[in-house]
């Protein structure tokens, strides 16, 4: 599994030009995903995701995660994650987990990022062509492999 994490001051998602999640301060997760994705990666990521220390304390430091900032996440499914770009200039998704694999681990996903958040987690609509917009805070953005947790 991977992500890409952003702190936002706000972002959203649409579909046909309507909105379909939007939040406040907060963090952006763009999740992919591929065939041997389990329950555990799952859990590791949304437990990682929700205790990162990305947001600022009293003295300005990043010491503080998303759910100690009274933050927001929104997820967005996005296999392009796992492009391959190793051969010619048209990326290959050969390791992104097929749609019938991934959408079940993407609203898994979404479910275990709310829990460990203690909200609801907006998202986009798995499989739709969708619009992400975002203020991008600091920039902060970081990248998750599950597979190298580093």
């Amino acid at each position: 599994m991977r992500v890409v994490v952003q702190r936002v001051k706000q972002a959203s998602v649409a579909v046909d030009g309507h909105i379909c999640g939007k939040i406040g301060h907060g963090l952006l997760v763009l999740a992919g995903f591929e065939e041997a994705d389990t329950d555990a990666d799952l859990e590791w990521m949304a437990g990682k995701i929700v205790r990162m220390r990305l947001f600022a304390d009293e003295s300005g430091v990043m010491n503080r995660s998303v759910q100690e900032a009274g933050g927001e996440i929104l997820a967005v499914s996005q296999f392009t994650l796992y492009a391959s770009v190793k051969k010619g200039n048209r990326p290959s998704w050969s390791r992104a987990a097929r749609g019938d694999v991934s959408q079940p681990l993407f609203v898994r996903f979404a479910e275990k990022l709310s829990v460990e958040l203690g909200k609801p987690v907006p998202t986009g609509i798995f499989g739709a062509d969708m619009e992400v917009s975002l203020i991008n805070d600091g920039p902060v953005t970081i990248s998750i492999d599950s597979r190298t947790p580093e």
